[in-house]
């Protein structure tokens, strides 16, 4: 790792010790009924939340409650969302949303959101991540909601099945690893920028460790970017990403038509809280990043893959689909023309988002330049529905994951970067540093 103040690296350092809390620990002590807890123990927290979507949810979970001869503990909070198999392009897909449909109403589960957009997004974006809460969801990117200062931790079939049945699961108090960004971005960086560099300088294998971003450049952001740092915790290995309440979490809140708890802006870590790392990370100095096949910790700046000829861009999936990723789209594309053999696909994240980018006349100008829209949901990000990649096809794509076969098949090369560097390389024909598009 690069020393303070050499270029876009990060330095490291250890906190010292002190009987300081993190944001982590004070959250997990609260599940636990506990004044305290300390990196290394085992508690039982109470989840506050507990997110089933329709790829793991109903269709994994009600065959066990079935063979239990139980129900839920509580209805009320679930929140259920169908979002990988929307709409259904087949008669497996459309059993799976029926039969998630069917377990709603059978459960009286009242937080349904049936294609209305992608499960990690539609909890920030209705307000129903509240400061201090303990979340579970049965997918490894539920530390999305980590943005609005909540554990947020992903779970399998089986775990969810016992937080389902009786509201708890045990967890590992974990270290926290504390990342400070600072600086303003330059012309074309953004958030997955610092993502796809901290793959590659902090590696995929921090399990039970947490990641808490701070610093001036993560105030300056608004809840969405939080979002895609908390997001690609899950591909730094991390159990969780968090970033502390502040006035921008509660903004985001209101705006949602929800009214903060009122400790809300109690929910950050101590100033004297022991980190296992902190890491400096200068923004000003950072290039926009891409991530070569078929890991996001093979990253470098955008020259170094230049020219790389691609058959398709896609920009969606729950980090990378967002109004503002939209935004950042048409911003490039604005009085241009996708190349020629080259498909943009674009699936907004949410049909709110639908809504809000047709309305400021954002969509006009993606269809303007060439772009095909397709149904909000994970999509092709998953594999499932429209953008599938074909054999040997290449793709550059602003979704969190690039492993092999993730987009289709096995052969398919996928590339990962932001929205500004998809939509540059959509109107290039190759891979292309925005920077040249954003003059």
């Amino acid at each position: 790792m690069a020393e303070a103040g050499a270029g876009p690296g990060i330095a490291a350092g250890c906190g010292a010790g002190s009987a300081g809390r993190t944001l982590a620990q004070k959250i997990i002590a609260r599940a636990s009924g506990r004044s305290q807890v300390l990196p290394g123990e085992v508690v039982t927290c109470r989840a506050d939340l507990v997110l089933l979507l329709d790829s793991g949810g109903p269709r994994r979970i009600w065959p066990r409650l079935r063979e239990l001869g139980v129900g839920l503990h509580d209805a009320g909070r679930i929140v259920l969302v169908n979002d990988h198999f929307v709409p259904a392009v087949d008669a497996g897909s459309a059993a799976i949303l029926r039969l998630t449909r069917d377990f709603a109403r059978e459960f009286g589960i009242h937080r349904f959101f049936d294609m209305q957009g992608i499960g990690h997004v539609l909890l920030l974006e209705r307000g129903l991540v509240q400061p201090g809460m303990f979340i579970c969801g049965g997918d490894s990117h539920t530390s999305n909601a980590g943005a609005g200062a909540a554990y947020a931790m992903g779970l399998g079939a089986i775990e969810m099945t016992g937080v389902a049945v009786t509201g708890e699961i045990w967890v590992p108090v974990p270290e926290t690893i504390r990342v400070d960004c600072s600086g303003r971005f330059a012309r074309g960086v953004v958030a997955k920028d610092i993502m796809l560099q901290l793959c590659r300088e902090l590696g995929m294998d921090n399990a039970f460790r947490a990641i808490e971003y701070g610093g001036t450049a993560v105030a300056a952001m608004p809840l969405a970017e939080r979002a895609v740092l908390c997001n690609m915790a899950a591909e730094l290995g991390a159990e969780t990403g968090l970033v502390e309440a502040d006035a921008t979490t509660l903004a985001a809140l209101q705006a949602a038509g929800q009214q903060p708890v009122d400790d809300a802006l109690a929910w950050r870590s101590d100033v004297d809280a022991r980190y296992l790392e902190v890491h400096a990370l200068d923004v000003a100095a950072l290039a926009p990043q891409v991530a070569a096949p078929h890991s996001p910790a093979n990253s470098a700046p955008v020259t170094q893959f230049a020219g790389t000829a691609i058959d398709q861009a896609y920009i969606g999936s729950c980090m990378g689909a967002k109004l503002g990723d939209l935004h950042c789209v048409a911003e490039v594309l604005r009085g241009r023309q996708v190349a020629a053999g080259v498909r943009l696909l674009v699936a907004p994240a949410s049909q709110r988002i639908w809504a809000a980018a047709a309305a400021d006349g954002t969509l006009a100008t993606l269809t303007a330049a060439g772009a095909t829209l397709l149904p909000s949901g994970c999509g092709a990000c998953a594999a499932l529905g429209a953008g599938v990649l074909g054999e040997d096809e290449v793709c550059i794509s602003s979704t969190n994951r690039n492993f092999r076969g993730r987009m289709g098949a096995s052969s398919a090369q996928v590339y990962l970067g932001s929205p500004y560097t998809v939509a540059a390389s959509a109107v290039a024909g190759r891979i292309a540093d925005p920077r040249e598009f954003l003059a």
